[in-house]
């Protein structure tokens, strides 16, 4: 397929306190993985565009924006919450990790491109309405989610497979039929949100210790069928690769090729259902060499499909 690597040098400005495993090292283990493993020229590469204040509100609340803004330190660091800290820059990389995606939709929608992997941070899928939380500030897949049905599209499918619940992805678009949201994680564990399930909410909970057999149990006998009968005009995917057998911040047992398996089963199911394309955001992933490997053979999966 046709697939943008979408990020931009604003990502790595955001900073948090010293060893904080979200940091712009993150993004430099993908950039040099792509490099290494020579894909990178397989990819059209684009640079993240600013989001307007107008597109981050369509899923924020306006009030929580301008608690935002108004902690953007002028020097040193602000605590937005107890994971998640704010420097001087940090908003030239909240403004380019969201409008990432809306370049992404564009793009997809105008037939430019087939799939896109968003290579931003912060990250946003722990970020609801009006709370920031756990290492996010705002919730970049939601908001291009939103700029995507303000564009036409009517059925959107959402799927999450890092180590933690996408509570705040959950948050936004509960009530929401139009849009499908799907999540795997490591249960119990952060943020301990209740398990709730229903025609367009599908959780997902693994022990400790589940690896890649029960990753293709679940996708074949959960998702993929509720996938195939909500038939998306649009597939979005929470990449966080955090699930990682070599990371440390969680205990599943995933390996790169588990990453590269689910990512051609969503590209299948996008053809059959003759879907506009697949947009995929860097979540979690911490562990810098496992990050880069896993990051590399997802996006590969797009490239091949």
């Amino acid at each position: 397929m046709r697939t943008a690597f979408i990020t931009h040098p604003n990502c790595r400005k955001h900073k948090m306190i010293d060893e904080h495993p979200e940091c712009p090292a993150r993004l430099d283990a993908i950039s040099d993985r792509l490099l290494a493993s020579g894909i990178d020229i397989s990819l059209e590469h684009k640079s993240a565009p600013k989001a307007s204040l107008e597109q981050i509100a369509l899923v924020h609340e306006q009030t929580f924006i301008d608690e935002v803004l108004a902690k953007i330190p002028a020097e040193g660091l602000q605590e937005l919450d107890g994971d998640t800290w704010l420097c001087p820059d940090s908003f030239k990389a909240i403004e380019r990790a969201a409008g990432a995606g809306i370049l992404a939709v564009d793009e997809v929608l105008a037939k430019h491109i087939d799939a896109a992997f968003c290579s931003v941070r912060p990250p946003g899928h722990h970020a609801n309405q009006d709370t920031a939380s756990g290492f996010c500030v705002f919730n970049n897949l939601a908001i291009a989610v939103a700029y995507a049905k303000t564009k036409g599209v009517q059925r959107i499918a959402v799927v999450d497979f890092d180590v933690h619940h996408g509570n705040g992805t959950q948050d936004i678009f509960r009530d929401d039929h139009s849009v499908l949201f799907c999540s795997l994680f490591q249960y119990p564990f952060y943020p301990n949100t209740a398990i709730e399930n229903h025609q367009t909410l599908i959780n997902s909970p693994l022990d400790a210790g589940c690896d890649g057999q029960d990753l293709r149990a679940l996708v074949e006998q959960q998702w993929l069928p509720a996938i195939e009968a909500f038939a998306p005009q649009l597939i979005f995917i929470s990449a966080g690769f955090d699930g990682h057998l070599e990371d440390d911040m969680g205990g599943l047992k995933f390996v790169e090729q588990d990453y590269h398996w689910f990512t051609e089963q969503m590209v299948m199911v996008s053809q059959r259902l003759d879907c506009n394309g697949i947009i995929s955001f860097l979540e979690g992933g911490y562990d810098l060499s496992s990050l880069g490997r896993s990051a590399v053979a997802h996006i590969k999966a797009l490239i091949q499909g």
